[in-house]
């Protein structure tokens, strides 16, 4: 199973910069181990404030009372809050690993269909949704779907050449109209998988 986790690290005042540039090597090491074994797949990090630290990370485990062992083995953790996400596969998945070189954004789609639509309009507005997300998926745009827990939720990974660029395609989705969409842009981590780190 696979889950989004948000690490945020406090470092304790009056920790010396010593002590922090080795746990941070000791977290890069750590993380190395961990991709290698299969439980770390991606690493980020979202918009920061000054002096915040927060990284989103994919992890991969058995189920949560493994994932709690795998992220407590990581040496940051003892200054950091962990927030875990579950997430299950979705339909229309494209499992594409690969980037392209443009930067990545994760979406929270959550779906609202207005009352009035008769169902067979609905079913055929999700039939064009899966035909968009697969050419979106084949264009480099669409990198992974996730069901979010919750009534119709949905994380995606997405690459797009800017914000705008992503908007477009965002607005391009037959479900567009019935879709909230929050988006956090993403940059390099220098522990990801994905990278080499």
């Amino acid at each position: 199973m696979e889950y989004l986790v948000t690490m945020t690290t406090h470092v304790p005042q009056g920790t010396a910069d010593r002590e922090v540039d080795d746990v941070r090597a000791r977290e890069a090491a750590r993380s190395r181990e961990l991709a290698a074994q299969g439980n770390l797949r991606r690493l980020w990090r979202p918009p920061l404030q000054s002096g915040e630290w927060r990284t989103l990370g994919l992890f991969a485990a058995e189920d949560v009372d493994d994932l709690a062992g795998v992220l407590a083995s990581m040496p940051l953790h003892v200054w950091r809050t962990d927030e875990v996400t579950p997430l299950s596969r979705h339909p229309g998945d494209p499992d594409a690993e690969a980037g392209n070189g443009w930067p990545e954004f994760l979406t929270t789609f959550t779906t609202v269909v207005p009352a009035g639509p008769p169902s067979q309009a609905v079913e055929e507005a999700e039939a064009r949704e899966a035909i968009r997300t697969r050419e979106l998926a084949r264009q480099g745009h669409l990198a992974r779907l996730w069901t979010l827990p919750g009534q119709d939720r949905t994380l995606g990974l997405w690459r797009a050449s800017d914000a705008a660029d992503l908007q477009k395609v965002l607005a391009s989705l037959p479900l567009y109209g019935w879709l909230t969409i929050d988006v956090t842009p993403l940059t390099e981590h220098p522990s990801d998988p994905a990278i080499g780190g």
